[in-house]
């Protein structure tokens, strides 16, 4: 038998059994024919059937349920002409219920998985059943569940083989969308919406308007074009006030659904074809049907290849319908009140199918401060629970930080002095220091860090250094020994030492004996810190460099080398405000936002493609004048699918063609460590007069005689690490200059880019470059997590300290959330902290 006349007997047998109560699919027969039409028509089914099927069924909520009986029975009837295998008409099991006519009373039905035997249905449900029956089947029963003691409806958790019309083969394909759950497509939100609300007569249509148009079909016809390879369906719809021209391209099947006399509602833009107004492949419905494509605001959602907009549409409406309302609303009543805010099963049906733009808006206000609300509890409860904890005091001799700042070469800037203060505080507080330094380029944060270690191993205790390249922890080392004095009085002899994965194997293992016995104080490594085989006699102090490059595991790791120690991690990004309510909210914070004195601001230059020999001569002064440069290009190696220069293939040119007087090296991060190091070495030594290098430089280097900073491919990088390249040179005596060459002459990336020229404030440059690319490109994919927010936006600073405000007086009322009116939101802060595994920062 065919597959949707199959179906269709299934909805009339269990429509029967049930006595006429219009129960047996979701919505009631008159929506599932919505659903099915189209089916039936492409599977074959003759436009007559189909039509006379609907139009039997088509106020069948409204008869009485005799009525409905014999209604079921004249669709019987038309199957049995259609296809002689559908069988014996469907029967009731009963008489009708009086009470048929009446909304019924669904009782709570016991759980029902998919594949189990379904007590609507007395057999057992498959898979190519769940493609074909009614909703009792599967969604139904899955809503009608009482709620477990999660408190979470279980039907979010059902699969989408649940929804009639999702089969093994749809739920396959909406599992490349990450569609899995009904609750994944009550969450799938809208991308944006088209507005077909302004309904208008034909008369008063204007071309280049986007309109609805509620008319009658007065003639439709196919025919081919363009030598048979496209078929143009073309109909002329009427109003009463004028005729409009409609086409589509490709889609024959429309002539049978659009027959003459069809009232029909259109909804596009309004075209013009020699001289006469036409609409070109509009959304269409009959106007009969519930509106979801046409005459209202209408949801545009992300496809995949075998999903259509119209088809995802109608599911995403039937789950919303049935199960918005049903979603627990994690905000207790009183707050909702007090902040104005709808319940969040109205939120949901308006976030898709909005019945207006303001309440759209309303909708999205409000899910975008759940999420926010939940962010803000989850930091604060993370900091609350780490403040909660103990650890040894260190107490910190004043002789022996007056030693230190006297052994400085320089003074130190008001910012560093307090910051230094907030450490000696927290080290001698007896709970573990939760701390972020943050500070441009330069700002001094390595003489922060070291003061901390110093302190911490003039205690007796251990510190450890954890950085990202091996080439930046060599250049701590070397920052530490001098800014520590090691053997001169502030460290004794030897109590620094450097672990990374080239140190030799017999150096490792004196190295891993000194930290066990407790005679090396203080130890800098990268990721070979967190080997099991190291350990620690008394770890106090962990600082991690450059914290973005480093996951929650490998911070995990480090700390639990030693009892709760004391944590400071430090950026050169600056973090925009927004951000370090957010992201980092979890962090007590110390910014350095002065600069040393005696910087010279960086002059930069955004130059055209065809100006890079400008740029050339430039560097050659420089060169003749004895200064060094750093040329950046965006990858590694040529590719064919990216249009961008590369380090390699460009170090051999400039070599041999531009700069052939002077020795030019290369640096990327396919170097095996030696190599790397060793280019490093001789950059700084002199010996290498242009490094070409790509974004590996961006931190770690530090050559006081490089004045160049020359990034080719510019536009493919954000501004926040176009600001840290910069910060690479400037750090001597001299003058200094960043040029920027981009790929193109775009204008509107070019003019991205012009804010470089303008401003050296790199916290003025994060909070732009937040706003252009997004948390996920700002934090990298290791804090990825919080680009998945779907409404919430960590630029919205408003929203921020709103739910910031809230979360702060609920967590004063009850800490950890025990009250029965928040048992709903502590479930959904669980649920949220899951989903966000580890420390939010």
């Amino acid at each position: 038998m065919n597959a949707p006349l199959a179906k269709l007997t299934k909805f009339l047998r269990l429509e029967a059994d049930r006595g006429y109560d219009n129960r047996a699919v979701l919505g009631g027969l008159e929506r599932m024919v919505e659903l099915w039409r189209e089916e039936a028509l492409a599977a074959g089914v003759t436009s007559a059937t189909v039509e006379a099927v609907a139009a039997r069924l088509h106020d069948y909520s409204s008869l009485s349920p005799h009525s409905r009986q014999e209604a079921l029975e004249g669709v019987w009837r038309l199957l049995e002409e259609a296809d002689p295998d559908v069988g014996p008409p469907a029967s009731p099991a009963a008489s009708p219920s009086p009470n048929a006519d009446r909304p019924a009373v669904h009782h709570e039905a016991p759980s029902a998985a998919p594949g189990a035997p379904s007590e609507a249905h007395g057999e057992m449900t498959t898979d190519d059943d769940l493609e074909a029956q009614g909703d009792d089947g599967g969604l139904e029963m899955a809503i009608a569940q009482p709620e477990a003691t999660t408190g979470k409806a279980p039907a979010l958790s059902a699969p989408l083989t649940t929804v009639p019309g999702i089969g093994p083969k749809s739920a396959s394909t909406l599992a490349k969308l990450g569609l899995r759950t009904l609750e994944d497509l009550l969450w799938y939100l809208p991308r944006r919406y088209e507005d077909y609300s302004q309904l208008k007569t034909i008369h008063r249509l204007w071309y280049g308007e986007v309109v609805t148009v509620i008319g009658t079909v007065e003639s439709i016809e196919m025919r081919p074009i363009r030598g048979g390879r496209m078929k143009l369906v073309e109909c002329i719809v009427s109003d009463g006030t004028g005729s409009l021209r409609v086409t589509w391209f490709n889609q024959p099947w429309l002539v049978n659904q659009l027959r003459p006399g069809t009232a029909v509602a259109l909804s596009g833009m309004v075209d013009q074809y020699l001289g006469r107004l036409t609409m070109s492949s509009p959304e269409w419905e009959p106007l009969e049907r519930q509106q979801l494509h046409t005459n209202r605001i209408v949801p545009i959602y992300g496809l995949t290849a075998g999903v259509t907009a119209r088809w995802l549409r109608r599911v995403v409406d039937s789950v919303v319908g049935r199960l918005a309302g049903r979603v627990p609303d994690p905000l207790p009543d009183t707050m909702r009140a007090e902040l104005d805010l709808p319940p969040l099963g109205d939120a949901l049906q308006q976030v898709h199918f909005p019945d207006s733009w303001e309440r759209l808006r309303s909708a999205q206000a409000r899910l975008a401060f759940d999420e926010m609300l939940l962010l803000q509890l989850a930091v604060m409860q993370q900091k609350h629970e780490w403040t909660a904890l103990t650890t040894e005091p260190l107490a910190v001799d004043d002789d022996w930080v007056a030693a230190f700042n006297a052994h400085l070469p320089y003074a130190l800037t008001a910012a560093q002095t307090q910051a230094m203060a907030d450490v000696r505080h927290d080290l001698g507080s007896g709970r573990p220091m939760n701390r972020l330094l943050q500070g441009d380029v330069g700002s001094g944060k390595t003489v922060i860090a070291a003061a901390a270690m110093g302190m911490t191993a003039s205690s007796g205790a251990q510190a450890a250094l954890l950085a990202p390249t091996s080439i930046l922890a060599d250049q701590h080392l070397a920052s530490l020994r001098s800014l520590l004095s090691e053997g001169g009085g502030l460290l004794p002899e030897g109590s620094i030492r450097l672990l990374i994965g080239a140190t030799p194997a017999a150096e490792k293992e004196e190295i891993r004996r000194g930290l066990l016995s407790g005679d090396i104080r203080i130890v800098v490594g990268t990721h070979a810190l967190l080997e099991e085989p190291v350990a620690f006699a008394r770890l106090r102090l962990a600082v991690i460099d450059e914290q973005h490059r480093f996951g929650v595991e490998q911070r995990a790791a480090l700390r639990g080398k030693g009892a709760n120690p004391h944590l400071l991690v430090m950026t050169a990004t600056p973090i925009p405000r927004s951000l370090a309510l957010t992201v980092f909210g979890d962090l007590d914070l110390t910014l350095l936002d002065e600069m040393p004195a005696g910087r010279i601001p960086i002059e930069t230059r955004l130059l055209r493609p065809a100006e890079r020999s400008r740029a050339y001569r430039f560097i050659t002064a420089q060169l003749e004048a004895g200064r060094q440069a750093f040329v950046i290009y965006p990858l590694v190696e040529g590719s064919e699918k990216v249009e961008a220069k590369a380090a390699v293939d460009e170090h051999h040119r400039l070599q041999d063609e531009v700069f052939p007087s002077y020795r030019v090296g290369l640096l990327h991060g396919r170097l095996r460590p030696d190599d790397k190091d060793e280019a490093m070495a001789q950059f700084r030594r002199g010996e290498l007069h242009v490094l070409v290098s790509t974004s590996v430089v961006e931190v770690g280097v530090d050559v006081p005689n490089a004045t160049v900073m020359l990034i080719e491919g510019a536009n493919r990088f954000g501004l926040a690490q176009l600001h840290q390249f910069r910060g690479r040179v400037g750090r001597g005596l001299h003058a200094s200059y960043c040029l920027l060459v981009p790929d193109t002459d775009d204008e509107r990336e070019n003019e991205r880019l012009q804010a470089m020229e303008s401003t050296n404030d790199g916290f003025r440059l994060a909070e732009m470059d937040l706003e252009q690319r997004g948390p996920g490109d700002f934090l990298g994919t290791r804090q990825a997590g919080f680009a998945e927010l779907r409404l919430a936006r960590l630029t919205d600073v408003h929203l921020i300290e709103k739910a910031r405000r809230e979360a702060a007086r609920l967590l004063e009322l009850d800490p950890k959330l025990t009250r029965p009116e928040h048992a709903a939101l502590a479930r959904a802060l669980q649920e949220f902290a899951s989903a966000r595994k580890g420390e939010i920062s």
